[in-house]
């Protein structure tokens, strides 16, 4: 069975291809600027060089059916005919009432389309994308893998928001939680990491957006994001967590509607708003490093979340045998690492300096003492959202 994974914007289409007999990855690829005069478009087939391409690219459908072309391209392809691939999987986001794998219909797409105001970056293109491709192409089935999904096993008092009862009941407010295939995946290969399944994890997926997860035996337990990817950790350009009592304050003041205020916390807020230099880490480091106040604040408040929710997870599973860092930042952020983890010696997690500033890849950046292990951990969502496509397939969904 091959799965093509696809990943949507709302001008973009990038796609993984995978053979499940053994998970191999045979083919990456996509398309840019859909919709314009000239798209760019590649491919790379396992064992063969890169090739790019312009092309005209009117919307995600025909990106689809060029993407079906190049895979089965007779000198240069991995397929013989589209028909292989027996569906496409979506990282999707939120879901509404409808969590976990999905096969997507107009019930699921409407259901996405009530919570499209939580996730307002993510929900739209995918919607728009899965019609339209529902419509063009309905012999392709198509899987909606919902970030949500992985934080069901959550217990109640993880879940819950100390409002009034029927707003949870009647209208899905609720911590849902977010990068659901991301920590899934992190579970799953610290287990293997460390060859057992009875296992006390905090994955932190950090890059342009954030979470932390607690996770115990495989199960999440607990994710910092809530009832929309907004909240929790502050992320790029997104506000994290927030008193909403402060909203009538700014409003008030600056003459602006609830709409743009909601907008300026979804993408002027977080590293970006804090320190008035960027969303990138990087820059913010690099700002900070040459001595601008405000970028060393935006940095401290970062870390001071990542601590504040690894804090929480400690207690809620009574301890930790692993804490992994995903993500652009958790892979490459060498000062964002050993600022989260400073001063937790009596904690029993012990960072090894040398390791972490050296590391390169999936490995073990703590010290041989450290009763808590400390890895980098490469995600693959993709292969995630491939499984549980396959999964949906054989349930009949």
């Amino acid at each position: 069975m091959k799965i093509l994974v696809a990943n949507l914007g709302s001008t973009s289409f990038k796609y993984r291809l995978f053979d499940m007999n053994d998970e191999r990855q045979l083919a990456r690829g996509g398309t840019e600027r859909i919709g314009s005069p000239e798209s760019k478009c590649f491919v790379e087939i396992a064992g063969k060089p890169r090739r790019e391409l312009t092309a005209v690219v009117p919307d995600h459908a025909v990106a689809v059916r060029h993407c079906l072309e190049q895979l089965t391209d007779p000198h240069e392809g991995c397929l013989t005919d589209g028909a292989e691939v027996a569906a496409i999987g979506f990282k999707a986001v939120h879901g509404g009432r409808y969590s976990g794998a999905q096969r997507v219909t107009p019930d699921v797409l409407a259901a996405m389309e009530e919570v499209s105001s939580v996730a307002p970056a993510h929900n739209p293109p995918y919607i728009a994308a899965m019609r339209l491709l529902s419509e063009k192409l309905p012999e392709i089935p198509l899987v909606a893998a919902f970030e949500t999904g992985f934080h069901q096993t959550a217990p109640a008092r993880n879940k819950f928001y100390a409002v009034p009862y029927e707003w949870s009941d009647k209208f899905q407010i609720r911590r849902w939680g977010f990068h659901g295939a991301s920590h899934r995946y992190i579970g799953g290969r610290c287990a293997e990491l460390l060859g057992r399944k009875e296992l006390r994890v905090i994955s932190c997926h950090l890059g342009g957006s954030n979470s932390l997860c607690a996770i115990k035996n495989g199960e999440s337990m607990g994710n910092s994001m809530g009832m929309s990817p907004q909240t929790g950790l502050l992320n790029n350009n997104r506000v994290g967590d927030f008193d909403p009592f402060a909203l009538p304050i700014v409003m008030k003041a600056t003459g602006k509607s609830l709409d743009q205020v909601l907008d300026d916390l979804a993408c002027r807020s977080g590293l970006l708003g804090l320190s008035g230099v960027s969303e990138d880490v990087r820059d913010v480091e690099q700002a900070a490093a040459a001595g601008n106040a405000r970028a060393q604040l935006a940095l401290d408040v970062f870390v001071g979340s990542i601590r504040q929710y690894l804090g929480a997870y400690l207690v809620e599973l009574g301890g930790c045998d692993v804490i992994a860092f995903a993500g652009g930042i958790g892979e490459n952020g060498v000062g964002i690492r050993a600022a989260v983890c400073a001063g937790l010696e009596g904690l029993g997690i012990q960072l090894d300096p040398a390791k972490n500033a050296a590391a390169k890849g999936e490995q073990c950046i703590s010290t041989s003492q450290s009763q808590t292990q400390v890895w980098i951990v490469p995600t693959n969502e993709e292969i995630v959202v491939a499984r549980l496509a396959k999964q949906t397939l054989g349930a009949g969904n």
